[in-house]
C-alpha cells in the first residue's frame, strides 16, 4: 500500500536543488528508504527528501535549520559540488480538483503519497537542472559569437583554435550531461509501476516547459558546436594551405639550385 506523507497538512514546501555533478547515494541506498527511483528517505522532524544520482535534490516539508542540517550530511556524497546551486522553490498543496497544475509556485496535488510526491520531484529536478545548464550555455553563447563575427572579416586567426576547442568540448559535455545523464525527455520508470500518476506527470511537465525547454538548449548547443567546427575547418584549411605553400616554394627552390648547378656553375 502506497504511503501518504503529511497526513496532518494541506500545503507543503519543496525546493529544488541542483547540488553538483553527481550524488554518490550507495550508501543510502543501502538503507531501507521511502522509495527508490527516484530514492526518498526521511529528513527532519516529518519531511523527505528525493535524491536524484545526477547531482539534484528535492526537500518537501523541511524547516530551513533542518534543510541546513540535512544537506550537511548530504555534503560529502556530492560529487564536484557547484559554488553557487541553481534552486527552485514551490508550495505543494493539496488540491485534488486541480491536481497537475502549477500556478505562481504552488502545485496542486491529489495527495501526498510518496509516488506523488516523487513524480513533482522528477519535474522540479529536471527543471533546475535545465536552468542550470541554460545559464551555462548563455554563457559558451556569448564568448563563441564574437568568432562566428569575426569570421566576416578573416579567417586567420590562430588564436581561435584552443578556445574554440575549450567551448566545444564544454558544448558536448553538456549535452552528454543532460542526454544520457539526467535524460531530460525520457519518462521516470515510476511511471512503469504506477501509469495513474501519467496525468500528473504530462501536466507538470507542460507546466514547467520541460519538452520546450530542452528543445530550446538543444538548438543553442547544436549551433554552437556548428559555429566551432566550422571556424575550426578553415582554421585547418588555412593551415593545410599554407603547408602546400611551403612545399611548392621548396619545389622551386630546388628546381632553381639543380638549373644553377647545370647551366651556372664553373
Amino acid at each position: 500500500m502506497q504511503k501518504n506523507l503529511f497526513t496532518d497538512k494541506d500545503a507543503v514546501k519543496g525546493r529544488a536543488i541542483f547540488l553538483g555533478e553527481r550524488l554518490d547515494l550507495r550508501t543510502l541506498e543501502a538503507t531501507e528508504p521511502l522509495a527508490r527511483q527516484p530514492l526518498v528517505v526521511l529528513a527532519g522532524e516529518s519531511g523527505c527528501a528525493a535524491l536524484f544520482k545526477y547531482g539534484a535534490a528535492v526537500l518537501f516539508g523541511l524547516s530551513p535549520i533542518e534543510e541546513v542540517s540535512f544537506l550537511s550530511h548530504l555534503k560529502p556524497l556530492i560529487v564536484e559540488p557547484f559554488e553557487a546551486p541553481e534552486t527552485e522553490e514551490v508550495t505543494i498543496r493539496l488540491d485534488p480538483d486541480r491536481a497537475g497544475q502549477a500556478e505562481n509556485g504552488v502545485i496542486s496535488v491529489q495527495e501526498f503519497s510518496v509516488s506523488c510526491l516523487q513524480i513533482v520531484a522528477e519535474v522540479l529536478a529536471k527543471s533546475v537542472v535545465l536552468a542550470h545548464y541554460e545559464i551555462g550555455t548563455a554563457v559558451v553563447f556569448d564568448q563563441v559569437e564574437p568568432f562566428a563575427v569575426s569570421l566576416q572579416r578573416t579567417t586567420k586567426n590562430e588564436r581561435w583554435g584552443k578556445e574554440l576547442l575549450r567551448q566545444l568540448g564544454r558544448t558536448l559535455s553538456i549535452q552528454h550531461k543532460i542526454v544520457g545523464r539526467v535524460e531530460i525527455i525520457d519518462k521516470p520508470e515510476l511511471l512503469w509501476e504506477a501509469p495513474d500518476l501519467e496525468r500528473l506527470y504530462s501536466r507538470l511537465e507542460n507546466e514547467y516547459e520541460i519538452r520546450d525547454r530542452h528543445l530550446a538548449l538543444e538548438r543553442k548547443l547544436g549551433l554552437i558546436s556548428s559555429t566551432a567546427e566550422t571556424v575550426l575547418e578553415l582554421l585547418q584549411h588555412n593551415s593545410t594551405l599554407r603547408v602546400e605553400w611551403y612545399v611548392v616554394i621548396l619545389i622551386v627552390v630546388e628546381i632553381l639550385l639543380s638549373l644553377y648547378n647545370i647551366f651556372l656553375k664553373p
